[in-house]
C-alpha cells in the first residue's frame, strides 16, 4: 500500500488556484471548522502561532477526512522540525526564511528519504504510515511530499532565479510582512518598492515552472493576483476573522 496521494500538490501542479486559510489558533476545534468551510488547504502555523507537535498532531487529527488540506509551517529550517512534522502526517510544509538557492536545497532535501534527501527513516512509529499499517510509505512517500519554501527578504529576492530553480521545491511562497519591513516599508505592503519586488518575484517563480504563492488579507487584492498567476493564496487567518468579528459584535450594540 502506498502513501496517500497528496491532492493539494496535484492540483497545485496541475495549474489550479488553491485558496486558503492562517490558523494559529493552535486548537483543534477551530482547525476542524476551517476544514470544512470550503478552504482547499488550511496552514498551522508553529512559526508565529503558538504551536507544539502536540497540537498539530490534534490539528492533524481534527483535520483527517476533512475537504480541506493540511499545510504545516514549520518555525525555522531545521532538519529535525520538517522530519518531526512529516512523521505527524504533514504532507505539505512550507519553511520560512529561505534566502538562497543553498538554503532551498537543504529544506527540500530534509523532506525527502534517501536517495533523494536525508529525512530520517522511523516511520514505523510515525502517524504518517498509520503507525506501520502502510508498508510501502518509506519508498512511496517522497512523491507525495510537497515542499514550499518562503521567500521574505531583499536578499531572496536577488537570488530568485536560483531559489526557484531549485529541484525538490514545489511552491515557492513570498512572504509580504517580512519583505516590505526588510525592504525599509514596515507595515507598508501596499509601497510600490513592495508590490513591484512582489510582481518580479511571481514573475520569475512562474518562469521557472514553479507555483507562486503569497497570503493577503485585503479581498480587493484577490483578483489583482490571481491575474499575476498565484496559485496558492492565502485569504486570512482564524485570529483576524475571529477577532474583528468579535470586535464587530461588541460594538453593534
Amino acid at each position: 500500500m502506498p502513501a496517500p496521494v497528496n491532492m493539494l500538490k496535484a492540483q497545485l501542479l496541475d495549474g489550479q488556484l488553491q485558496k486558503g486559510l492562517w490558523m494559529g489558533l493552535a486548537n483543534g476545534a477551530v482547525a476542524e471548522m476551517a476544514a470544512h468551510a470550503g478552504f482547499d488547504w488550511c496552514l498551522i502555523d508553529a512559526e508565529h502561532g503558538p504551536n507544539d507537535l502536540i497540537t498539530i498532531q490534534s490539528q492533524l487529527q481534527a483535520m483527517n477526512g476533512a475537504p480541506a488540506a493540511a499545510v504545516v509551517r514549520v518555525p525555522v529550517a531545521e532538519d529535525w522540525m520538517l522530519k518531526q512534522v512529516l512523521d505527524l502526517g504533514a504532507q505539505t510544509v512550507r519553511i520560512p526564511m529561505i534566502d538562497t538557492a543553498e538554503q532551498a536545497a537543504r529544506a527540500g532535501a530534509a523532506c525527502k528519504y534517501p536517495p533523494h534527501g536525508v529525512r530520517g527513516v522511523g516511520s514505523a512509529l510515525a502517524r504518517a504510515s498509520g503507525y506501520n499499517a502502510i508498508p510501502d510509505y518509506p519508498t512511496t512517500a517522497n512523491d507525495q511530499v510537497c515542499v514550499m519554501v518562503q521567500v521574505e527578504s531583499r536578499a531572496a529576492i536577488d537570488n530568485i532565479d536560483a531559489i526557484a530553480g531549485t529541484d525538490g521545491v514545489d511552491v515557492v511562497f513570498i512572504g509580504p510582512a517580512d519583505l516590505s519591513a526588510d525592504m525599509g516599508y514596515l507595515d507598508q505592503l501596499d509601497a510600490p518598492e513592495v508590490e513591484a519586488a512582489i510582481a518580479h518575484a511571481i514573475a520569475r517563480i512562474r518562469a521557472a515552472g514553479k507555483v507562486a504563492g503569497i497570503v493577503l488579507f485585503n479581498p480587493r487584492d484577490f483578483p489583482r493576483y490571481i491575474d499575476k498567476g498565484v496559485g496558492f493564496l492565502g485569504i486570512g487567518s482564524d485570529v483576524t476573522v475571529l477577532g474583528g468579528a468579535l470586535r464587530g459584535l461588541a460594538q453593534s450594540v
